[in-house]
Protein backbone atom coordinates (compact mmCIF):
# COMPACT_ATOMS: atom_id res chain seq x y z
CA UNK A 1 0.00 0.00 0.00
CA UNK A 2 1.23 3.50 -0.87
CA UNK A 3 2.04 5.34 2.40
CA UNK A 4 1.03 8.69 0.82
CA UNK A 5 -2.15 7.98 -1.16
CA UNK A 6 -3.19 4.74 0.52
CA UNK A 7 -3.75 3.18 -2.92
CA UNK A 8 -3.61 -0.62 -3.30
CA UNK A 9 -4.60 -0.70 -6.97
CA UNK A 10 -1.23 -1.57 -8.50
CA UNK A 11 -0.64 -3.14 -11.93
CA UNK A 12 1.83 -5.94 -12.50
CA UNK A 13 5.46 -4.86 -12.90
CA UNK A 14 6.16 -4.08 -16.56
CA UNK A 15 9.25 -3.16 -18.54
CA UNK A 16 9.27 0.54 -19.45
CA UNK A 17 10.71 1.01 -22.95
CA UNK A 18 12.74 4.22 -23.02
CA UNK A 19 14.29 3.62 -26.44
CA UNK A 20 12.94 2.63 -29.83
CA UNK A 21 13.91 -0.90 -30.76
CA UNK A 22 14.10 -2.51 -34.19
CA UNK A 23 15.63 -5.57 -35.83
CA UNK A 24 18.36 -5.88 -38.44
CA UNK A 25 18.40 -9.00 -40.56
CA UNK A 26 18.02 -10.00 -44.20
CA UNK A 27 15.94 -13.05 -43.25
CA UNK A 28 12.89 -13.49 -41.08
CA UNK A 29 14.62 -15.40 -38.31
CA UNK A 30 17.73 -14.59 -36.34
CA UNK A 31 17.20 -10.85 -36.15
CA UNK A 32 19.60 -8.72 -34.15
CA UNK A 33 17.94 -6.19 -31.88
CA UNK A 34 18.98 -2.60 -32.36
CA UNK A 35 18.03 0.60 -30.56
CA UNK A 36 17.70 4.06 -32.02
CA UNK A 37 19.83 6.52 -30.05
CA UNK A 38 18.07 8.64 -27.44
CA UNK A 39 20.77 11.34 -27.61
CA UNK A 40 23.72 12.22 -29.85
CA UNK A 41 26.22 12.58 -26.99
CA UNK A 42 27.35 8.97 -26.61
CA UNK A 43 28.81 8.79 -30.12
CA UNK A 44 31.06 11.69 -29.18
CA UNK A 45 32.26 9.95 -26.02
CA UNK A 46 33.00 6.67 -27.80
CA UNK A 47 35.07 8.52 -30.41
CA UNK A 48 36.70 10.92 -27.96
CA UNK A 49 40.23 9.57 -28.34
CA UNK A 50 39.92 9.17 -32.12
CA UNK A 51 39.05 12.84 -32.50
CA UNK A 52 41.57 14.03 -29.93
CA UNK A 53 44.51 12.14 -31.41
CA UNK A 54 43.72 12.67 -35.09
CA UNK A 55 43.09 16.37 -34.49
CA UNK A 56 46.04 16.72 -32.10
CA UNK A 57 43.65 18.51 -29.76
CA UNK A 58 44.71 19.75 -26.34
CA UNK A 59 42.45 19.99 -23.30
CA UNK A 60 40.25 21.99 -23.07
CA UNK A 61 38.43 21.43 -26.38
CA UNK A 62 34.94 20.59 -27.57
CA UNK A 63 33.36 18.18 -30.04
CA UNK A 64 30.03 19.20 -31.54
CA UNK A 65 27.56 17.48 -33.84
CA UNK A 66 24.00 17.64 -35.11
CA UNK A 67 21.82 14.59 -35.60
CA UNK A 68 18.59 12.72 -35.06
CA UNK A 69 17.56 11.45 -31.64
CA UNK A 70 14.56 9.34 -30.63
CA UNK A 71 12.60 9.09 -27.39
CA UNK A 72 10.06 6.30 -27.05
CA UNK A 73 8.60 7.39 -23.71
CA UNK A 74 7.42 10.80 -24.93
CA UNK A 75 3.70 11.51 -25.15
CA UNK A 76 3.66 13.71 -28.25
CA UNK A 77 1.05 16.28 -27.24
CA UNK A 78 3.13 19.46 -27.13
CA UNK A 79 3.88 20.09 -30.81
CA UNK A 80 7.59 20.79 -31.40
CA UNK A 81 8.28 20.92 -27.66
CA UNK A 82 8.00 17.15 -27.22
CA UNK A 83 8.57 14.90 -30.23
CA UNK A 84 9.48 11.25 -30.49
CA UNK A 85 11.91 12.04 -33.33
CA UNK A 86 13.83 15.30 -33.22
CA UNK A 87 17.00 17.03 -34.36
CA UNK A 88 19.55 17.67 -31.64
CA UNK A 89 22.64 19.90 -31.62
CA UNK A 90 25.14 19.05 -28.89
CA UNK A 91 28.65 19.93 -27.82
CA UNK A 92 30.70 17.99 -25.30
CA UNK A 93 33.44 20.22 -23.92
CA UNK A 94 36.32 18.27 -22.36
CA UNK A 95 38.29 19.91 -19.57
CA UNK A 96 40.66 19.12 -16.75
CA UNK A 97 39.08 17.71 -13.55
CA UNK A 98 38.54 20.49 -11.05
CA UNK A 99 37.96 23.16 -13.72
CA UNK A 100 34.56 21.92 -14.88
CA UNK A 101 32.48 24.38 -12.84
CA UNK A 102 34.48 27.32 -14.19
CA UNK A 103 33.80 26.13 -17.73
CA UNK A 104 30.18 25.45 -16.82
CA UNK A 105 29.79 29.10 -15.78
CA UNK A 106 31.56 30.20 -18.98
CA UNK A 107 29.30 28.19 -21.29
CA UNK A 108 26.19 29.21 -19.35
CA UNK A 109 26.97 32.84 -20.12
CA UNK A 110 28.31 32.25 -23.63
CA UNK A 111 25.32 30.25 -24.82
CA UNK A 112 22.84 32.92 -23.72
CA UNK A 113 25.06 35.47 -25.43
CA UNK A 114 24.74 33.45 -28.65
CA UNK A 115 20.95 33.47 -28.41
CA UNK A 116 20.92 37.25 -27.93
CA UNK A 117 23.26 37.69 -30.91
CA UNK A 118 20.39 36.46 -33.09
CA UNK A 119 18.59 39.69 -32.28
CA UNK A 120 16.00 38.32 -29.86
CA UNK A 121 14.87 40.33 -26.84
CA UNK A 122 16.90 39.58 -23.70
CA UNK A 123 13.71 39.90 -21.64
CA UNK A 124 12.35 36.84 -23.44
CA UNK A 125 15.02 34.58 -21.90
CA UNK A 126 15.63 33.26 -18.42
CA UNK A 127 17.78 30.66 -16.70
CA UNK A 128 16.19 27.76 -14.87
CA UNK A 129 18.70 26.11 -12.53
CA UNK A 130 18.05 22.45 -11.79
CA UNK A 131 17.19 21.72 -8.17
CA UNK A 132 17.32 17.94 -8.61
CA UNK A 133 20.38 16.94 -10.59
CA UNK A 134 20.87 13.83 -12.68
CA UNK A 135 23.01 11.24 -10.91
CA UNK A 136 25.99 11.99 -13.18
CA UNK A 137 25.85 15.83 -12.94
CA UNK A 138 27.20 18.35 -10.45
CA UNK A 139 25.54 21.40 -12.08
CA UNK A 140 22.77 21.94 -14.63
CA UNK A 141 20.73 24.81 -16.03
CA UNK A 142 18.17 25.32 -18.78
CA UNK A 143 17.89 28.36 -21.03
CA UNK A 144 14.17 29.05 -21.42
CA UNK A 145 12.41 31.27 -23.96
CA UNK A 146 9.07 33.01 -23.56
CA UNK A 147 7.04 31.49 -26.39
CA UNK A 148 3.46 32.70 -27.06
CA UNK A 149 2.38 29.74 -24.90
CA UNK A 150 4.79 30.46 -22.04
CA UNK A 151 8.41 29.81 -21.04
CA UNK A 152 9.85 26.56 -22.43
CA UNK A 153 13.32 25.06 -22.45
CA UNK A 154 15.36 25.51 -25.64
CA UNK A 155 18.83 24.58 -24.42
CA UNK A 156 20.46 22.81 -21.52
CA UNK A 157 23.97 23.24 -20.09
CA UNK A 158 25.17 20.40 -17.88
CA UNK A 159 28.35 19.56 -16.03
CA UNK A 160 28.44 15.78 -16.55
CA UNK A 161 31.66 15.17 -14.55
CA UNK A 162 33.60 12.14 -15.89
CA UNK A 163 30.62 9.79 -15.74
CA UNK A 164 30.26 9.01 -19.46
CA UNK A 165 33.91 8.43 -20.31
CA UNK A 166 34.55 6.45 -17.12
CA UNK A 167 31.55 4.16 -17.75
CA UNK A 168 32.52 3.58 -21.39
CA UNK A 169 36.03 2.78 -20.19
CA UNK A 170 34.74 0.44 -17.47
CA UNK A 171 32.44 -1.63 -19.69
CA UNK A 172 34.50 -1.61 -22.90
CA UNK A 173 37.84 -2.31 -21.30
CA UNK A 174 39.38 0.39 -23.51
CA UNK A 175 41.13 3.31 -21.87
CA UNK A 176 39.63 6.73 -22.64
CA UNK A 177 42.21 8.84 -20.88
CA UNK A 178 43.94 12.00 -21.97
CA UNK A 179 47.68 12.39 -21.49
CA UNK A 180 48.50 15.97 -20.52
CA UNK A 181 52.01 16.82 -21.77
CA UNK A 182 52.17 19.94 -19.59
CA UNK A 183 51.60 18.12 -16.28
CA UNK A 184 52.87 14.73 -17.46
CA UNK A 185 49.76 12.99 -16.13
CA UNK A 186 46.97 10.88 -17.56
CA UNK A 187 43.34 11.43 -16.55
CA UNK A 188 39.73 11.02 -17.63
CA UNK A 189 38.52 14.50 -18.66
CA UNK A 190 35.44 16.07 -17.16
CA UNK A 191 32.71 17.20 -19.54
CA UNK A 192 30.48 20.26 -19.84
CA UNK A 193 27.63 19.68 -22.26
CA UNK A 194 25.52 22.17 -24.19
CA UNK A 195 22.48 20.60 -25.84
CA UNK A 196 19.92 22.47 -27.93
CA UNK A 197 16.92 21.28 -29.89
CA UNK A 198 17.14 22.40 -33.51
CA UNK A 199 13.36 22.07 -33.97
CA UNK A 200 12.70 24.22 -30.90
CA UNK A 201 15.26 26.78 -32.11
CA UNK A 202 13.46 26.95 -35.44
CA UNK A 203 10.16 27.67 -33.70
CA UNK A 204 11.84 30.21 -31.40
CA UNK A 205 13.31 32.08 -34.38
CA UNK A 206 9.94 32.30 -36.10
CA UNK A 207 8.11 33.42 -32.96
CA UNK A 208 10.70 36.08 -32.17
CA UNK A 209 10.95 37.36 -35.74
CA UNK A 210 7.27 37.56 -36.71
CA UNK A 211 5.86 41.05 -36.30
CA UNK A 212 2.92 43.08 -37.58
CA UNK A 213 3.54 46.81 -37.84
CA UNK A 214 1.41 49.79 -38.80
CA UNK A 215 3.42 51.88 -41.25
CA UNK A 216 2.88 55.29 -42.82
CA UNK A 217 -0.60 55.59 -44.28
CA UNK A 218 -2.08 53.17 -41.77
CA UNK A 219 -1.09 50.07 -43.74
CA UNK A 220 -0.40 46.87 -41.77
CA UNK A 221 3.01 45.41 -42.62
CA UNK A 222 3.79 41.77 -41.88
CA UNK A 223 7.52 41.35 -41.48
CA UNK A 224 9.77 38.47 -40.46
CA UNK A 225 12.75 40.09 -38.73
CA UNK A 226 15.12 37.15 -38.94
CA UNK A 227 18.79 37.83 -38.37
CA UNK A 228 20.26 38.33 -41.87
CA UNK A 229 22.57 35.36 -41.34
CA UNK A 230 19.50 33.12 -40.84
CA UNK A 231 17.29 34.60 -43.56
CA UNK A 232 16.73 32.04 -46.35
CA UNK A 233 16.87 34.75 -49.06
CA UNK A 234 19.58 37.38 -48.54
CA UNK A 235 18.43 39.95 -51.08
CA UNK A 236 15.84 40.55 -53.81
CA UNK A 237 16.80 42.16 -57.12
CA UNK A 238 13.83 44.22 -58.31
CA UNK A 239 13.69 46.13 -61.61
CA UNK A 240 11.40 49.14 -61.19
CA UNK A 241 9.56 48.42 -64.46
CA UNK A 242 9.61 45.66 -67.07
CA UNK A 243 11.08 47.77 -69.87
CA UNK A 244 13.80 50.22 -70.85
CA UNK A 245 16.58 47.71 -70.18
CA UNK A 246 15.91 47.50 -66.42
CA UNK A 247 15.11 43.74 -66.38
CA UNK A 248 18.33 43.05 -68.28
CA UNK A 249 20.44 45.06 -65.83
CA UNK A 250 18.71 43.37 -62.89
CA UNK A 251 19.46 39.99 -64.45
CA UNK A 252 23.13 40.92 -64.83
CA UNK A 253 23.39 41.95 -61.15
CA UNK A 254 21.62 38.74 -60.14
CA UNK A 255 24.00 36.57 -62.18
CA UNK A 256 27.04 38.36 -60.76
CA UNK A 257 25.98 37.68 -57.15
CA UNK A 258 23.96 34.46 -57.22
CA UNK A 259 26.89 32.09 -56.63
CA UNK A 260 27.78 33.89 -53.40
CA UNK A 261 24.30 34.65 -52.02
CA UNK A 262 20.80 33.20 -52.15
CA UNK A 263 18.92 35.82 -54.17
CA UNK A 264 15.45 36.35 -55.61
CA UNK A 265 14.65 38.31 -58.74
CA UNK A 266 11.14 39.48 -59.59
CA UNK A 267 9.41 42.08 -61.77
CA UNK A 268 5.73 41.26 -61.16
CA UNK A 269 3.40 43.84 -59.55
CA UNK A 270 4.28 47.27 -58.17
CA UNK A 271 7.52 47.83 -56.31
CA UNK A 272 5.58 48.38 -53.07
CA UNK A 273 3.87 44.98 -53.28
CA UNK A 274 7.18 43.33 -54.00
CA UNK A 275 8.70 44.99 -50.93
CA UNK A 276 5.88 43.63 -48.78
CA UNK A 277 6.32 40.09 -50.11
CA UNK A 278 10.03 40.19 -49.31
CA UNK A 279 9.29 41.59 -45.82
CA UNK A 280 6.93 38.69 -45.16
CA UNK A 281 9.57 36.02 -45.90
CA UNK A 282 12.33 37.83 -44.01
CA UNK A 283 14.52 39.03 -46.89
CA UNK A 284 16.88 41.58 -45.26
CA UNK A 285 17.59 43.68 -48.38
CA UNK A 286 15.73 44.73 -51.52
CA UNK A 287 17.85 46.10 -54.37
CA UNK A 288 15.87 48.25 -56.79
CA UNK A 289 17.12 48.86 -60.33
CA UNK A 290 15.73 52.07 -61.84
CA UNK A 291 16.46 54.31 -64.83
CA UNK A 292 19.29 56.12 -63.03
CA UNK A 293 20.99 52.74 -62.52
CA UNK A 294 21.70 52.49 -66.25
CA UNK A 295 23.51 55.81 -66.44
CA UNK A 296 25.04 56.04 -62.96
CA UNK A 297 25.77 52.34 -62.30
CA UNK A 298 24.08 52.54 -58.90
CA UNK A 299 20.98 51.07 -57.26
CA UNK A 300 18.68 51.70 -54.30
CA UNK A 301 19.16 49.28 -51.41
CA UNK A 302 16.33 49.03 -48.88
CA UNK A 303 16.73 47.64 -45.37
CA UNK A 304 13.89 45.37 -44.25
CA UNK A 305 13.70 46.39 -40.58
CA UNK A 306 13.95 50.17 -40.88
CA UNK A 307 12.69 50.49 -44.49
CA UNK A 308 15.53 52.99 -44.97
CA UNK A 309 16.67 53.41 -48.57
CA UNK A 310 20.02 54.63 -49.88
CA UNK A 311 21.91 54.70 -53.15
CA UNK A 312 24.98 52.52 -53.52
CA UNK A 313 27.22 51.58 -56.39
CA UNK A 314 26.59 48.20 -58.02
CA UNK A 315 30.26 47.35 -57.39
CA UNK A 316 29.66 47.74 -53.61
CA UNK A 317 26.81 45.21 -53.39
CA UNK A 318 28.98 42.15 -52.87
CA UNK A 319 30.84 43.67 -49.91
CA UNK A 320 27.62 45.01 -48.35
CA UNK A 321 25.84 41.66 -48.54
CA UNK A 322 28.88 39.73 -47.31
CA UNK A 323 29.26 42.00 -44.30
CA UNK A 324 25.58 42.17 -43.38
CA UNK A 325 24.34 38.64 -44.11
CA UNK A 326 27.36 36.41 -43.45
CA UNK A 327 27.75 34.25 -40.36
CA UNK A 328 30.79 36.30 -39.37
CA UNK A 329 28.47 39.25 -38.63
CA UNK A 330 26.72 37.07 -36.07
CA UNK A 331 29.78 35.36 -34.63
CA UNK A 332 31.67 38.64 -34.13
CA UNK A 333 29.09 39.52 -31.46
CA UNK A 334 30.41 36.66 -29.35
CA UNK A 335 34.01 37.83 -29.27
Amino acid sequence: MCPVSGSKNWTDVRQFNLMYSTQMSAVESGEDSLYLRPETAQGIFVNFLNVQKSGRAKIPFGIAQTGKAFRNEIVARQFIMRMKEFEQMEMQFFCKPGTELEWYAYWKEQRLKWHLALGTDKNSYRYHDHVKLAHYANAAVDIEFDFPFGFKEVEGIHSRTDFDLSKHEEFSGKKLRYFDPETNESYIPYVVETSIGLDRMFLLSLCAAYQEETVEGGELRTVLKLHPALAPVKAAILPLVKKDGLPELAEKIYNDLRFDFKLYIEDKDSIGKRYRRMDAIGTPFCITVDHDSITNDDVTIRHRDTMEQRRVKVSELRDILAKETGMSALLQKLV
